[in-house]
Parts: structure tokens; sequence; C-alpha cells
């Protein structure tokens, strides 16, 4: 197993640096928060919340990314696509179940569509909701097992013709999943911790629970804590769970700046790939999007980042390619109308020299 380089420890970081992201917490109410800042590699991390601090760090907790986890996600197909084994233009239904008879426009669905949304694919299968409603705020998507998920797609009826318009779907994302691993004959599981977590060095990442005590409780809107996530057959699109400073070298991989390089050179070229712009949206094409970051313009330079929620946690991950700057944040709140948290950490990248 190829793998990188170290990574600089944690260090204090500049004072500046503390102080800016004292000041940023100040603005975010929950019951555990951590914001990190990397820049080339020196690290700031600031731990705090409503909630007296367990016997565990914050900063070594694992918070559950929710839709944080699709980078993973696009960072694996990357890879194997730079490997050869897959292509970005392979059909999905002809991957995941060959010769299996379903609809003209599900058949012309690629990996590509499915990870950059624009399959045609609704955010969610439409008999997903019977079952999920009843426990909403407890466990929506333990109900709804992989074969599930993957009996939904090749019945599915696209709302458009793929390829023609954007539509956020954790759905295609989940799909993507399956069908990388039906593809290369490895458990989804299996195939991400080969291709992604072992070679960057994320020995705090995984896509279960960890051993009792390690992993970071969420909890609702009044305080109360809700049990860990259960993804059910949406691993792909919502599993990952890392600590902040994973999420670090995770994001450091990106930046182009990091201490560490990649010694695999389809690692390295996946790296490249995945900060690529290769759509545009919304009105006189406003949004940019890589394969599977979303894209801003700031003075600074543009920034690459994706958010995420899960019942009762919140997760920001961004970076400015090849400035060394990276941006990681986790809350251990349910996401609500006023909350603060996304602008916060979005804030720590875009406002920041």
């Amino acid at each position: 197993m190829t793998e990188m380089t170290a990574v600089p420890v944690t260090v204090p970081g500049t004072p500046a640096t503390a102080r800016l992201l004292a000041e940023a917490a100040r603005a975010v109410d929950a019951p555990d928060l951590v914001l990190a800042v990397s820049r080339n590699g020196v690290r700031t991390v600031h731990t705090g919340g409503s909630a007296e601090p367990g016997p565990v760090p914050r900063e070594l907790m694992a918070y559950e990314l929710g839709s944080a986890s699709k980078p993973y996600a696009g960072l694996l197909l990357a890879r194997l696509v730079a490997q050869g084994r897959v292509r970005y233009e392979d059909r999905a239904a002809d991957l995941l179940a060959p010769g299996f008879p379903v609809h003209p426009a599900v058949r012309r669905i690629t990996l590509r569509h499915l990870l950059t949304h624009t399959s045609g694919l609704p955010g969610l299968p439409a008999d997903f909701y019977p079952q999920a409603v009843p426990r909403w705020s407890t466990d929506p998507y333990g109900g709804y097992p992989a074969d599930r998920v993957v009996r939904a797609f090749l019945r599915a009826r696209p709302r458009h013709r793929p390829g023609t318009r954007w539509h956020y779907s954790n759905f295609a994302v989940s799909v993507l999943g399956h069908t990388l691993a039906a593809a290369t004959g490895t458990p989804w599981e299996v195939l991400l911790h080969q291709q992604v977590l072992a070679p960057l060095g994320l020995d705090a990442t995984r896509v279960r629970p960890g051993p009792d005590g390690t992993d970071a409780v969420g909890h609702r809107r009044d305080g109360t804590p809700v049990p860990a996530l259960d993804t059910g057959g949406f691993t792909a699109a919502g599993a990952v769970r890392a600590t902040p400073l994973d999420l670090l070298t995770f994001l450091e991989a990106h930046t182009g700046r990091a201490a560490g390089s990649p010694t695999d050179s389809s690692l390295a070229a996946a790296l490249t790939e995945v900060t690529r712009p290769v759509l545009r949206r919304g009105l006189r094409h406003a949004h940019t999007h890589t394969l599977t970051w979303f894209q801003h313009p700031t003075p600074y330079g543009p920034v690459l980042f994706h958010a995420g929620a899960t019942l009762g946690q919140q997760a920001f991950l961004g970076f400015r390619p090849g400035t060394g700057l990276a941006v990681a944040a986790t809350a251990t709140r349910r996401v609500h109308r006023a909350d603060t948290f996304v602008a916060t950490a979005y804030g720590l990248l875009t406002e920041t020299p």
C-alpha cells in the first residue's frame, strides 16, 4: 500500500490565528465545537462548546460528516479512474447489473453523472419516505439497506435527461458507491480504506462508529443527545466519521502545499483532478463545481468546500488550492435556520489573507 510521507503534528499555530479562531468560536452555539486551520502545514486548533469536555479531547473525537463525506467518494472515483479500473463515462447500470432491463434514461447515467449530481435522479428514492418519516428524528436511513438502494436505481425514471440539469442527490452518490464496489469486486468500506484512507494516513477516519467514548455525540436543538447515525444503504453519500486532525490531513493533501506528498502517481493525479472545475450552473452560470467540491471566487483566489449535517452534528471542509490554507470545523448540534456554523467556518476560509 502506497502512503504519503509524514504530515505535521498538531502545533499551537500562530497567536494571530489562535485569536481569530477564538473570536469565530463565539459566534457558534454547540455542545462541542472544533475549529481547525492549517497554513502550509502549521496547524491551529480551537476547541470549545457549552458541554463539559469529556475524557477524550474534542479534537481527537470522531465526528459525523454527513454530506461532507462526498469528497471522499469523489477522490476514490478519481483514483480508480487514474488507475484505469473504471472510466468517468462508464454507465452505472452496466457495471452494477449487466443485462438488467432498465429505463433508457437510467441506461445513460454515467459515473460522472452520479458524482456531479447531474444524473436526473431525485435527492432520495420515492419509496424512502414512507419508512423514514415515522423515525425522521432518530433513524431515517437505517431501514433502507444497500440492496434496496440498488433496486430503486434499477427501476428509476429520472426526472431529467442525464447531464442536462444539476440536482443534489444523496441517492445518486450512494448508487455510485455500490457501483464502484460491484465494478471492483470490493466492498465500499474496504475500497475506501485501500484507495483513500490508508494511502493518506487517515488512521482516525472510518465509516462506522468506533470504540465507546471515541465518537462525538450529536444533539438536537434543545440539547438532548441523539443516536449515532446509521446511513443504511447510503454509505457513500454520508457515512464518513473523522477527527478534526484527520480532516486537516485530508485537506492538506488537496492544497498542494502539504508537508507530505503522495508517492503514488494515481493518487497525485486524483488529488489534482478533483480540484478542476467541471461544470457551471445557475443564473449566468454563477455556481462552479469540481467533481465533488463547491467552488467560489474570493479576493484571495478560488476556495473549494463542502458542508454536511446529520441528525445532531455538522461539519465543514474547505481549502484554497495552491495556497496551503485549509479549514475543518465540526459541531455537535443539529442545524437550524438561524445556525451560524457554516457561515463562520466559511468566513475563516474566504475572509482570511
